[in-house]
């Protein structure tokens, strides 16, 4: 007889077969996926799948009909791209406003102006309250004669586009000369005269800026362009405080032409006198006659204080 321990041993054994069998069969028609393969679904989520409007209705047990799939790069991190970057320098980097202000004789200053990529661009002069406007040259440079109003001489550069800059020169014989500035904007026909000495007009000691340079004690220099449009405009008369073997009374008087520009219309302009090293500054506003007196003068006689001159 079997005992009864066997018997279970026995039937314990053919339970565990069926069970081995049971799963086998279930496995079989599965195909195995290994770990290479798990990479290669993760290395796909970049892949894109286009569906056809008919399958996105299907059961969710359907199979999925695949019309059309295309690749994309993926954008790769900061991390891994390690080429330098080039940077590009823009024309306000590299073509920066530069100036230098270097003292010259009789209390002027050389002004020199350099933007290598602004040829021919207009730029503002400011000093001391003086504003005049110029244009730099084809090569983006500019170098001009200023006479100073102030013993320490700060000169702003403003373009017309970007940043400006600024310019400062040491006056040291800012004393020894007696000045008067005449500026003006627009084609105003502004002229500002000096007679020396009790001078005539158009003789010796007329001085004003279409004389010629030996004409008087002083001089009268134009600073601006006058071509541009809407021009700031300045004229200087410098005179030594001593005059030599000269003494006496200097007449300063402002003119204007009545033009086609100007007639009939109200013209403003501003004066600074420099007298003893002090500088003052005086407002005018002008009615031009109407237009049929243009190419006559006005004549303003007491907007300026006559300068004294001493002898040496």
């Amino acid at each position: 007889m079997i005992s009864k321990r066997t018997a279970l041993m026995s039937a314990a054994t053919l339970c565990g077969a069926l069970a081995i069998g049971l799963v086998m069969q279930t496995t079989a028609g599965k195909p195995q996926v290994s770990k290479s393969a798990e990479v290669a679904v993760a290395e796909a989520s970049m892949v894109e799948v286009s569906v056809s409007p008919e399958t996105s209705e299907l059961q969710s047990d359907a199979l999925l009909e695949i019309e059309s799939i295309s690749l994309t790069a993926a954008t790769p991190s900061s991390s891994e791209n390690n080429d330098p970057q080039t940077i590009r320098q823009t024309p306000e980097t590299s073509c920066a406003l530069t100036a230098e202000a270097v003292a010259s004789p009789m209390a002027e200053v050389r002004l020199t102006v350099l933007s290598l990529c602004r040829p021919s661009e207009r730029v503002t002069i400011h000093h001391n309250g003086m504003m005049f406007s110029s244009r730099l040259d084809t090569t983006g440079a500019l170098t001009i004669q200023v006479p100073a109003l102030s013993s320490t001489a700060v000169f702003i550069v403003e373009p017309q586009t970007g940043r400006g800059t600024v310019a400062t020169a040491m006056v040291p014989d800012l004393d020894l000369v007696n000045r008067v500035v005449l500026q003006w904007g627009g084609n105003s026909g502004f002229e500002l005269h000096a007679r020396e000495f009790g001078a005539g007009y158009g003789s010796m000691g007329h001085v004003w800026r279409g004389a010629e340079l030996a004409a008087g004690r002083g001089s009268v220099v134009q600073l601006g362009d006058a071509s541009q449009l809407a021009p700031r405009l300045a004229e200087i008369y410098s005179v030594p405080r001593l005059g030599g073997n000269k003494s006496g009374a200097i007449d300063l008087t402002v003119e204007a032409e009545v033009t086609a520009i100007n007639c009939g219309r109200d013209v403003s302009a501003q004066t600074l006198e420099l007298r003893d090293g002090a500088l003052r500054t005086r407002d005018l506003t002008l009615a031009m006659p109407d237009c049929a007196a243009t190419g006559d003068f006005l004549v303003l006689n007491n907007l300026l204080e006559t300068m004294k001159i001493a002898a040496n």
